[in-house]
């Protein structure tokens, strides 16, 4: 696996197009998961781990790697399944998420996958409220998971939703209540941390599950004679979601007159200094990193008093 990591400029190139590269990995059995490539610093052969005393179970230790130590989290008991056997056997895949590095417990590797987005798709309905899914694609005739990583990481790690006093004031709340925000994210958590996070500020919250139905959506709205930038104050975006990523959204966003003038940021828990220059590619007036409370209401804050 040395070199899967080793073409990040030609995966960069990707981005913008609606694809990515998926890495293929096993847990315990048989049933193919996937993990975009753009998370993945680095896959090896799972290193002496050092048990941390009452960390969470999923937690099954920490290894130093490269001069860091990092959480090794058990993807298998993550999901609900039993743990992984045989540590020593086991390969870990070290991911940022949110500007936070950690490694994912797993069986095996595979191999990288490079695919459109419109050939992923959210989790099939009635998979129910509890399950661990973002996504489900095929790859030779194969079913393909996509885990919610970020869901993932809530349990084992909660991040703090609470916006700091000072950040939001009464004045602004008072302007809010007659705003509405639309988000789009394809994870259930994320939805619900930039929910919350907005209601506090004050604003309606309108939440979507992905690029196709958010630009579906707002298409809907400009034929019956709708302005989305009189609609909305913004536009707040997820990049990687299934169907239609961010990138893409916005791009056909830019490119209708009609819908053109929506104030959009892109928020996303991919790392890497492409982001910058691809939020100019694609015409997005901001990037920011998940998920931080506090900047992500003083955005919006800004916003609102830029346009009142």
């Amino acid at each position: 696996m040395a070199g899967v990591m080793d073409s990040v400029n030609q995966r960069t190139q990707l981005v913008g197009q609606n694809r990515l590269e998926l890495l293929l990995f096993r847990l315990n059995g048989k049933q193919l998961y996937g993990i975009n490539v753009f998370k993945v610093k680095e896959v090896l052969q799972c290193p002496k781990l050092t048990i941390m005393p009452k960390s969470n179970p999923v937690v099954r230790g920490v290894a130093s790697i490269r001069g860091a130590t990092i959480p090794i989290i058990d993807l298998a008991m993550a999901t609900g399944a039993d743990a992984l056997n045989d540590v020593s056997n086991t390969f870990v895949i070290i991911t940022e998420y949110n500007t936070k590095i950690q490694g994912f417990l797993v069986h095996s590797v595979e191999r990288i996958v490079n695919m459109n987005w419109e050939e992923i798709h959210p989790p099939p309905k009635g998979t129910g409220r509890d399950h661990y899914l973002t996504a489900v694609t095929r790859v030779d005739n194969q079913l393909v998971e996509i885990i919610d990583v970020e869901k993932i990481l809530a349990e084992v790690a909660p991040t703090s939703e609470h916006i700091s006093v000072g950040v939001v004031d009464v004045e602004t709340q008072a302007k809010a209540v007659t705003l509405r925000v639309l988000t789009v994210d394809d994870s259930s958590v994320a939805r619900k941390q930039v929910s919350r996070c907005l209601q506090t500020v004050g604003v309606e919250v309108v939440a979507l599950n992905d690029g196709r139905q958010a630009l579906d959506y707002l298409r809907k709205m400009v034929e019956e004679g709708k302005k989305p930038e009189e609609e909305f104050l913004m536009m707040i975006s997820d990049i990687e979601m299934p169907e239609m990523d961010g990138y893409t959204l916005t791009a056909e966003i830019r490119s209708d007159p009609r819908m053109q003038k929506l104030h959009i940021i892109l928020h996303t828990s991919l790392s890497g200094v492409f982001n910058q220059a691809m939020v100019k590619k694609v015409g997005a007036d901001d990037f920011l990193a998940k998920f931080r409370p506090d900047d992500l209401a003083s955005r919006v804050v800004d916003r609102i008093n830029a346009v009142k």
